[in-house]
């Protein structure tokens, strides 16, 4: 394989670092070096290779490898200069192009190609799972592959497969066979199993005396695949599906089993990084960039470590069983080095997370992380209505109406008095003086602005523009408002609204369709269930998975277009 590393150019093209003197890169694999690259700082995008360096051809074995590419420390200290950048930014590229400013390189792409001269087949952990056999004669080869075959079918299609089914597939390993040998007609096999829509969809077997519309309960396969998918975000492994072969399943007392069991597996880590991220709306940190200029020590790094942060919280409440409130409440969480420092913890070093205490009460539970606090941004300033509108659609499942037309945009609303620069605040109140806007705002506003000690990037701060950050209010109901604690104090009050919230959400993945009127009795008794339970995560996770809304299905027509398996 060649590794191919670009760089970073200044606005004129040459190499953004280049008066730092000579830098070198270390590539390795799995921790050990196996190209160390020198930079030529006379480098640019006029040249025939670019900004681009590449190593030789360097073998690696097949399967999964751990790659890194990093500069190598050349100096212990800041260097002394007319004019001192901020140390490792980007923040301003036409800086460091000529000599008084010493800036350094900045690695922009790494890709791979390859692979080249490839000398055979590495035995990877892939493949042992796949050939669970080896014939050593022509006439052990078709009942191996029919073994591996229903094996991997088996799985792929999460329920057993019938022989009239094997066979089907085993018509694509003989043209294999004949093209190029044993590996080849499994190959093919393969193919077919991961281009059948039974591996595509998750079809659920409707029993032939099921007329349309009617409701049947899954039989255990299927159910063996709802309880994968929505625990996992995966198929069924190999104890579901045992106990679904035998019909043991359904019973509620093994379904209750497997639920605790699978909750403490590394799989049920989807449920954070895919339940958490798509309920709390993670996947908008993508499209939050700070100014570079405002927020010259933010980078990619620190955006990811906040996604990471927030995944590691709601996993950790699922591994251990805590109460669901402690989404709010947590006085713990988990940082690495630079996101602690973000938040101006002491004691952490390195990229591993840790998992630390919270003496501020304001920095505790998802409304003091740093990512749900960006989301809620825009790139150059806050917005306490972006973050107002969060926390009244997300967690208290009560979504403002949509803004009147023609309404100006916080932007159009002058930003000083010719003095002095206006806070978010007092640019809030002469926007709310259109009346159109007051009764929406009256209820968004303080909640939003509760918050606003907490910049754009999350980091705490008690001025903007100079000013004195107020963060004290009046819910719409009169109830005072002061803070990130304060606002947390206001949501606990009413803890039924965000219990609901968070099962009606939980349930519409677990469904994969929207929540309906007649699912709210399951979601009523679910809540006060798991109340009685300390409101611990797994008593939610059941009550779905008890429910008749999972455990059943409804029987749909059948057209010349459905397929009939």
């Amino acid at each position: 394989y060649v590794f191919e590393l670009d760089l970073h150019p200044s606005p004129d093209g040459q190499l953004f670092g280049l008066t730092s003197g000579t830098h070198r890169i270390e590539v390795a694999v799995n921790g050990a070096r196996v190209a160390l690259l020198e930079l030529d700082r006379w480098m640019s995008e006029g040249d025939p290779s670019g900004l681009r360096v590449e190593t030789p051809e360097i073998h690696v074995r097949a399967g999964p490898q751990h790659i890194t590419a990093a500069f190598i420390l050349e100096r212990e200290g800041p260097i002394t200069d007319l004019i001192t950048p901020i140390d490792f930014t980007l923040a301003d590229p036409n800086m460091g192009v000529g000599y008084g400013v010493t800036t350094l390189p900045h690695l922009r792409d790494l890709s791979i190609s390859g692979p080249f001269a490839v000398t055979g087949v590495s035995e990877t952990p892939a493949r042992q799972r796949i050939f669970t056999c080896r014939p050593t004669a022509h006439d052990e080869e078709k009942p191996c592959a029919r073994e591996i075959v229903s094996s991997i079918a088996s799985q792929a299609f999460r329920r057993p497969i019938e022989s009239n089914e094997v066979d089907e597939l085993m018509f694509f390993f003989e043209e294999g066979r004949e093209e190029g040998g044993f590996e080849i007609g499994i190959r093919n096999a393969i193919w077919a199993i991961l281009s059948s829509p039974r591996f595509i969809f998750r079809l659920e077997r409707t029993p032939e005396q099921v007329e349309p519309g009617e409701v049947y309960e899954l039989d255990d396969p299927d159910l063996a695949s709802r309880l994968a998918f929505f625990l996992w975000a995966a198929p069924p492994d190999e104890e579901l599906i045992q106990l679904a072969e035998a019909g043991k399943l359904s019973n509620d007392r093994e379904l209750e089993r497997q639920v605790y069991r699978m909750l403490k597996e590394p799989r049920a880590a989807s449920l954070a990084t895919r339940f958490a991220s798509q309920w709390l709306r993670l996947q908008d940190l993508e499209k939050i960039n700070p100014d570079a200029q405002l927020y010259p020590y933010f980078n990619q790094q620190l955006k990811e470590a906040m996604d990471r942060e927030t995944e590691l919280l709601f996993h950790t409440i699922v591994q251990e069983d805590r109460s669901i409130l402690e989404l709010l409440t947590a006085d713990w969480t988990f940082v690495d080095e630079q996101l602690a420092a973000h938040y101006g913890l002491q004691g952490v070093s390195g990229t591993e997370f840790v998992r630390v205490q919270l003496d501020d009460e304001n920095r505790r539970g998802l409304l003091g992380h740093g990512s749900i606090l960006m989301l809620t941004s825009e790139g150059d300033r806050t917005s306490p209505v972006l973050r107002g509108k969060w926390v009244m659609e997300v967690l208290l499942g009560s979504p403002p109406p949509p803004p009147p037309p023609a309404v100006p945009t916080l932007e159009e609303t002058e930003e000083s008095n010719g003095s002095r620069q206006f806070t978010t605040r007092e640019r809030l109140e002469i926007h709310r003086d259109n009346p159109a806007c007051m009764s929406c705002h009256r209820v968004i506003d303080p909640i939003g602005l509760a918050l606003d000690n907490f910049d754009v990037t999350g980091a705490w701060r008690i001025r903007e523009n100079l000013n004195q950050i107020d963060s004290s209010g009046e819910l719409y109901d009169g109830s005072p408002i002061s803070g990130p604690a304060g606002l947390r104090e206001v949501i606990l009050k009413r803890p039924t609204v965000f219990r609901r919230t968070l099962a009606k959400n939980l349930m519409a993945y677990a469904l994969g369709r929207r929540i309906e009127y007649y699912d709210m009795p399951t979601i009523r008794e679910m809540e006060h269930t798991a109340g009685q339970y300390g409101d611990r995560i797994s008593h939610y996770i059941l009550g779905i998975v008890k429910s008749p809304a999972f455990r059943m299905s409804r029987g749909v027509a059948v057209t010349d277009a459905t397929p009939d398996n």
